[in-house]
């Protein structure tokens, strides 16, 4: 396993610029279809209701980014270096465009959801590019991979650079989208749903392109990546349920809290990784883009499971 992703790191995936063009558009799209649903409303639930969305920042922009950090610098040399910044970027992302949709199928507070949605969406702008920065850069200096020594100059994360980018693709669609909102409320109504639907089905599609443009290098490599993914995922689901537990929160609560630290907007990191202001294109980061990639996918499905789980139960009485 260790040789197979040493291996990983050596390659440079194929993803030209109109690539790169349509996966900024999709990105954009995507946060546009969010901030149609975003009121200030939203991020006044967050006053009124201060505790719970608390905790949930707290889980998704602290803790998730710190235990990444951890479970990285705990493998050592059983992974390299971009498979281990792979987690700490994706871990560093904001909440996924899926999440509240998760929240509602696993019976949880839809409205935390959506609250939290709102803060991670917008306080993504600073936290996301400095997380990444702050953590990244602290695991590189950590040197925990001894062969890593070339890697670790070409991967020192400027922070301005991943914020130029998030404001670009994040930053302008979520403005121009609670306009909209906020402008024309009945045209709102009238193509949201439509927007949010096709903006998952955009999403999906890009990353079956992204994976049929490497099909070979995906067979090779996904055994290793996937276990990786689905323990690195398992970890955040677990830690978001178990920090509402800590603050004493209701286990309806609990699963929000769980769920916004599980689903992350892994399609922000791919635009980052693919992005020749933040990681020169001929740098090797094959390790950082298939942990991406795939926790695109795997989130949704984990997500879903553990959703009909939950959403299958009642619990009649909270801990």
């Amino acid at each position: 396993m260790i040789e197979a992703l040493q291996e990983i790191d050596t390659i440079i995936l194929n993803f030209n610029a109109d690539g790169r063009l349509f996966l900024n558009l999709t990105i954009a799209f995507i946060m546009f279809g969010i901030a149609l649903e975003l009121k200030l409303d939203d991020f006044k639930k967050l006053l009124k209701s201060p505790k719970p969305a608390f905790v949930g920042v707290l889980s998704q922009f602290l803790l998730m980014p710190l235990l990444t950090f951890i479970i990285a610098a705990a493998l050592g040399d059983i992974i390299t270096p971009t498979i281990g910044m792979g987690m700490i970027l994706v871990a560093s992302c904001p909440g996924g465009n899926v999440s509240n949709f998760i929240s509602s199928l696993a019976k949880g507070n839809v409205a935390l959801s959506v609250s939290l949605t709102a803060f991670s969406s917008l306080g993504g702008l600073i936290l996301t590019p400095f997380n990444f920065a702050f953590w990244g850069n602290l695991y590189l200096k950590l040197g925990v991979n001894s062969g890593a020594s070339s890697l670790l100059q070409n991967l020192q994360v400027d922070a301005v650079d991943v914020l130029q980018t998030i404001v670009m693709i994040l930053g302008i669609p979520l403005v121009l989208g609670i306009f909209v909102s906020s402008k024309f409320p009945s045209f709102t109504s009238a193509i949201v749903n439509w927007i949010k639907k096709l903006s998952i089905v955009i999403f999906i599609a890009l990353i079956g392109i992204i994976f049929a443009s490497n099909f070979e290098l995906f067979l090779k490599y996904i055994q290793y990546i996937f276990l990786i993914v689905l323990v690195h995922n398992a970890l955040a689901l677990a830690m978001g349920y178990l920090t509402g537990k800590a603050f004493g929160l209701g286990h309806q609560d609990r699963k929000t809290i769980a769920i916004e630290t599980g689903i992350q907007n892994s399609g922000l990191a791919l635009a980052l990784l693919f992005n020749p202001a933040v990681f020169p294109q001929d740098m090797a980061i094959g390790g950082m883009a298939f942990i991406a990639a795939w926790w695109g996918v795997w989130h949704i499905i984990s997500g879903l499971t553990i959703a009909s789980f939950w959403g299958g139960f009642s619990i009649k009485k909270s801990a």
